[in-house]
């Protein structure tokens, strides 16, 4: 085994990689950029080595500083997680030059499926059934036009260089293709440094299960079964799974062998995943799936895996690594319940899945359930990498008791500083489908206005927000102190405003007394006790009811959880202007701080609502940017290549008719 290892990686698989070399007793180092300087894996290793600035491309994309600190650590091997340079075939060779071992598979395995129309083709001479398509070295516009027609559409367009949901368009007819391969091939070069697509046919009813395969350099390969990734945004996976639901035993088999097929025809090392799409239409049938793509490192999702199979993966690769055979063998490796794995992201579910910054106030998960984070309380989201905050996995003794632990994990669950997906997670883990056993690739999108949809708050909720609000503005601790006991004209009283779920509410709290309150809400008259107070946890009493209460404050906003659900409340400032609703239309804003990548527009320009204007990078993704509404271009603010902050300016409008 190694004395020491450099991981080439951040966040929470940086820390992950490090719980299991301690328990192996191998010492970790890591690397960090300047926007990682007080990150938790920084913390959690035994050393770490600045690498370069916060851009990926300035710290952990640069080979040359990789090597560099592992040479200055001391390290006998290198760890790369998975994104960044995980899939480097480059770089892998670089670390061998080194003298170094590469914790994964060989470059040349790693280089025969990181092109898909390569790999799609290897995969197919060696028996394993591959989706319809184009998969050509050709890239010529007119030509790629030609091949979606004749293959039908929807098709779905594919950078040939990486996965991850980058450089993936999804395309119902031939008026949409020019504008899609622009974004998907401007995509996939930012992405990948390789504009080149292939083009597949798109299942109108497809779910997305991959196996876990391992292979050793004695020619030993395993598969460690399935796992079902179907539920998806934006082609990236949001809830996992394993096994897959509805699996049978003759499918399992036959998807097992191709994945094994498929490592065993380039001589694979290591831990990777053989990714298939089945067609669902006429349910799981051993001839109705296809391999997509072979990822060559650790998933994203390996811990539903290790749930189910009873074994630590990362242990695994460093056991092979270090030239050990593998630790079992396939009649060894047996299902034993159900998992799941939710990823929990700092992300707008309501705004299209909008990334977001901002410091993490606190995090608060349940017992029993793992967590595998890479921040913790006090640490900030930056628009440099990924914004995942943490993995929840579950493991029941079968499907429902496991779905049924990550709901109730995820009502349990609170992120306080920044805007969650747990709610929208909360919804999608007990939509109807889902639930059912049946999830596809198109449910979230099916679905999308439910599962986005805020809870309404009751009358009672509302009213306790209008008490607990006196606080959150500042007036004190209680808000019967706020109030006062005594004044000589009646009781005391203050009108209170607060914006809910896109609603203003106006009510009038009334102090009663020792924890009582009476609040008006236009209607009718709610009694609010405040039973008894345990820093940010009431227990309170409301006609005739007893509730626990988690409360969030901030200066202008309040979060109540109760019941499994979680109310933000705006408490509008009285001193501050509003801005009209024309105003804000006649501004397109930055959501969220990143670069801009094309500016589409000028002065003077006539635009039509809904035209796009600015095209944004952030946070690994692709935002555009459109007009609120018919109009003519008064000024453009942004520049293309410039780093915009949230909130910037980017173009103004006048009135006018496109």
């Amino acid at each position: 085994m190694f004395e020491k290892i450099l991981i080439a990686n951040r966040g929470e698989i940086a820390c992950r990689i490090i719980r299991t070399a301690r328990r192996l007793g191998v010492r970790t180092a890591t690397v960090y950029s300047d926007a990682d300087s007080d990150a938790l894996h920084v913390e959690l290793a035994d050393e770490a080595i600045r690498i370069g600035g916060a851009a990926a491309h300035e710290s952990y994309l640069s080979i040359e500083r990789v090597l560099e600190s592992a040479k200055r650590a001391g390290a006998d091997a290198i760890h790369p997680g998975y994104g960044f340079l995980s899939e480097n075939a480059e770089f892998a060779e670089a670390v061998e030059a080194a003298g170094i071992v590469f914790v994964g598979p060989q470059p040349m395995a790693i280089r025969a499926m990181g092109r898909k129309d390569a790999a799609k083709a290897l995969m197919e001479s060696a028996g394993v059934p591959i989706v319809p398509g184009y998969h050509g070295d050709d890239q010529d516009l007119d030509l790629l036009a030609d091949k979606a027609a004749e293959i039908g559409y929807p098709v779905l367009i594919k950078a040939r260089a990486g996965g991850g949901g980058k450089g993936m368009r999804r395309v119902e007819g031939a008026e949409e293709l020019p504008s899609a391969l622009e974004a998907a091939k401007r995509e996939a070069k930012a992405a990948f440094g390789d504009d080149a697509v292939l083009i597949e046919k798109y299942l109108l009813r497809p779910r997305h299960i991959e196996i876990q395969v391992f292979g050793d350099r004695y020619g030993n390969v395993v598969h460690l079964f399935e796992r079902d990734c179907s539920l998806q945004r934006r082609h990236q996976k949001v809830i996992e799974e394993a096994p897959a639901p509805g699996m049978t035993a003759e499918m399992r088999r036959a998807m097992g062998e191709a994945a094994v097929r498929a490592a065993r025809a380039i001589d694979y090392r290591g831990a990777g995943t053989v990714e298939f799409i089945a067609d669902v239409s006429k349910d799981l049938l051993p001839d109705r799936f296809f391999f997509m793509e072979m990822n060559t490192r650790l998933q994203v999702e390996h811990p539903v895996t290790e749930a189910i199979a009873g074994v630590d993966l990362v242990e695994w690769q460093l056991r092979v690594a270090a030239g050990e055979p593998l630790p079992k063998k396939q009649t060894e490796l047996k299902i034993d319940g159900w998992a799941f794995e939710a990823r929990i992201y700092a992300e707008d579910a309501a705004r299209g899945f909008l990334p977001a910054t901002g410091v993490i106030d606190g995090m608060r998960f349940p017992d029993g359930v793992r967590i595998d984070a890479g921040v913790r309380a006090g640490d900030r989201i930056s628009a440099y990498y990924d914004p995942m905050i943490a993995k929840m996995i579950v493991h029941g003794a079968d499907r429902a008791d496991a779905l049924a632990m990550l709901t109730r994990a995820l009502q349990a669950s609170h992120i306080a500083g920044t805007v969650s997906n747990i709610g929208f997670l909360t919804n999608l883990s007990r939509q109807e489908e889902f639930v059912s056993g049946h999830p596809d690739t198109g449910l979230i999108e099916r679905n999308l206005e439910t599962l986005i949809a805020i809870p309404a708050a009751e009358d009672t909720v509302i009213a306790l927000a209008a008490v607990l609000s006196l606080e959150a503005r500042g007036h004190g601790n209680d808000p019967w102190d706020t109030l006062g006991h005594w004044q000589l004209w009646g009781e005391m009283q203050r009108k209170v405003t607060l914006e809910h779920a896109g609603s203003l509410a106006s009510l009038c709290v009334v102090a009663r007394g020792f924890g009582m309150f009476a609040v008006h809400d236009g209607r009718r008259v709610i009694p609010i006790r405040i039973v008894s107070r345990h820093a940010d946890r009431l227990q309170v009493e409301t006609d005739g009811r007893q509730v626990a209460v988690e409360v969030e404050r901030g200066t202008h906003r309040l979060c109540l959880r109760l019941d499994g659900n979680s109310h933000l409340f705006t408490l509008p400032d009285p001193l501050d202007g509003t801005t009209s609703e024309t105003d804000v239309g006649d501004r397109l804003i930055a959501p969220m701080p990143g670069f801009v990548k094309i500016v589409r527009t000028s002065e003077g320009a006539a635009v039509s609502k809904g035209a796009p204007l600015i095209v944004m990078e952030a946070m690994k993704m692709e935002l555009t940017l459109t007009a609120a509404r018919d109009a003519i271009v008064e000024s453009v603010h942004a520049s293309e290549g410039q780093q915009v902050s949230e909130g910037a300016v980017l173009v103004t409008l006048k009135a006018g008719e496109a």
